[in-house]
């Protein structure tokens, strides 16, 4: 079923129009985790499937996306620390370095602390994507808040941040 069409069971009403209308106001005690997850969820998978139409990245999955974005962010890792990172199995990240390394993304060199590892790092021309990438999604993100909230509700929305943080983890 497509997200714009999930009915909340709660309230009987679509995604859709419950992202355009005002949030009501929630009493924290009658918070339902269950509710918050099932919305959450809809929502994240949502946004993410905007993000990726505003992105143009050269057809960059996204798990290759976030490689590039952790090396950019951390710097050069080894497979293992980038699979441990990631949340994935060793081999599903090799197979990600290695269709990385077949487009030129990464480079690879030895660990200097442990000649036995390779240490991957990204190209100029992953620099080039990943720039290009996040400034397409910020430049989007920042027209999107400034022309869909107000200024109580741009706070109330970086409030949460640090709060939906913590899921990530």
């Amino acid at each position: 079923m497509d997200a714009k069409a999930e009915t909340n069971s709660t309230t009987g009403t679509s995604g859709s129009a419950a992202a355009t209308s005002a949030p009501a106001a929630v009493d924290p005690a009658a918070a339902d985790p269950a509710y918050a997850a099932r919305e959450l969820r809809v929502l994240v998978g949502r946004l993410r499937r905007r993000l990726r139409e505003v992105d143009d990245v050269h057809e960059l999955t996204a798990s290759q996306l976030a490689v590039l974005g952790r090396l950019d962010r951390d710097g050069p890792a080894s497979t293992s620390d980038l699979a441990k990172a990631e949340h994935v199995r060793p081999q599903s990240m090799a197979a990600t370095i290695a269709a990385l390394d077949e487009r030129g993304m990464i480079a690879r060199r030895q660990d200097p602390a442990d000649g036995r590892r390779q240490l991957i790092e990204p190209t100029p021309a992953a620099d080039d994507a990943v720039r290009g990438s996040r400034q397409a999604r910020d430049e989007w993100l920042e027209c999107a808040l400034r022309e869909r909230f107000s200024a109580e509700e741009l706070a109330t929305v970086v409030a949460a941040l640090g709060f939906l943080e913590r899921l990530s983890e």
